[in-house]
């Protein structure tokens, strides 16, 4: 038995901070940004607006697109870098506030790669059996560990959550094939440094801006265009594919430059590739789900395509998924 996606969403927050906004800020401009990332703007958290109330408006609407019930949720799984805090999982949090009394959840940490690492666990528990409603999220509230002082970082990120519901399906369509990748030995190239058990909150940690996301702009740019473009290309050959048989290519949005050698590697046409990374940034766990969404919403995707996601992130870790569209159980 096969996982499919039958219901996707995804929630912006409405405060939007726009590269002249960051002019003022830090010492940058609009034109050095959109030429080097492609982005005009990114959307931040209101005061005390958190991950897990992101992830519950995107739960909501998919419990309203699919017309199932919050006792229907079997499983939540949120794939963030940003929980409510480390202790009590973001999951619980958002199964108690949307009221999924017979769900079980847990967060998981992949940086930008958390939505692929998610879908993957997600479908395999679907396809066992067990399960028959399981959502999962990628959701991140970046400013909360952004230095507004360091225009390295500051410029790229931005706030937002997306998810799906997977549900069982007799069909040979839903989630065909993943390839998914980790490489511990570039923790220090893109990380948030102190907050965890190696560095703990202290007055040090915090006089030093340890608890900003640090990132090593150059060799990430290098190992993100690298990898991501090989593994889209794998898993194509590895299915018996070429890029003209995608109807659709959903990237991480981190940069428009390592996007578009993806799609080069793959001999995609721009009208087969998503690209929204000028409206909302890098929303780290969120950008694909986002554009999935989009996507779905935009009629870009129908039963029948083909479709394939993929991602990069902090670690390293990388990766894509492979999928047939069919959003009927």
């Amino acid at each position: 038995m096969n996982a499919t996606i039958t219901a996707t969403a995804r929630y912006l927050p409405d405060r939007v901070l726009t590269n002249f906004d960051l002019e003022k800020m830090v010492d940058t401009s609009d034109e050095w940004i959109r030429t080097r990332t492609g982005i005009n703007e990114r959307r931040l958290v209101a005061e005390g607006e958190a991950t897990s109330d992101m992830c519950a408006s995107v739960v909501n609407q998919l419990l309203e697109k699919s017309g199932k019930k919050p006792e229907d949720i079997d499983l939540i799984i949120v794939a963030t870098i940003t929980p409510d805090m480390l202790v009590v999982a973001t999951a619980a949090i958002v199964q108690d506030k949307v009221g999924a009394t017979n769900a079980w959840g847990f967060d998981l940490t992949a940086a930008c790669s958390g939505f692929l690492y998610g879908l993957e666990t997600g479908a395999k528990l679907v396809s066992s059996g067990q399960y028959k409603n399981v959502i999962v999220i990628g959701a991140d509230a970046m400013s909360s560990i952004i230095d507004y002082t360091d225009r390295n970082t500051c410029v790229i990120f931005g706030d937002g959550a997306g998810g799906a519901l997977l549900e069982p399906t007799e069909s040979d369509s839903g989630i065909l094939d993943s390839i998914l990748y980790a490489d511990g030995s570039g923790r220090d190239s893109l990380k948030v440094p102190a907050g965890g058990s190696l560095h703990p909150a202290s007055k040090e940690t915090v006089e030093n801006r340890m608890h900003y996301v640090y990132q090593d702009g150059k060799t990430v740019f290098k190992f993100a265009v690298k990898n991501m473009a090989d593994v889209s290309e794998k898993i194509l050959k590895k299915n018996g594919f070429e890029g003209k048989d995608l109807s659709l290519f959903i990237p991480h949005q981190a940069n428009k430059r390592i996007i578009d050698a993806a799609a080069k590697r793959c001999n995609l046409s721009e009208d087969q590739v998503l690209i929204n990374i000028e409206k909302y940034g890098n929303t780290t766990g969120g950008t694909i789900p986002i554009g999935l969404d989009e996507a779905v919403e935009n009629k870009r995707i129908k039963n029948g395509d083909l479709v394939l996601l993929s991602a990069f992130g902090g670690g390293y870790t990388w990766g894509s998924v492979l999928l047939r569209w069919n959003d009927s159980p």
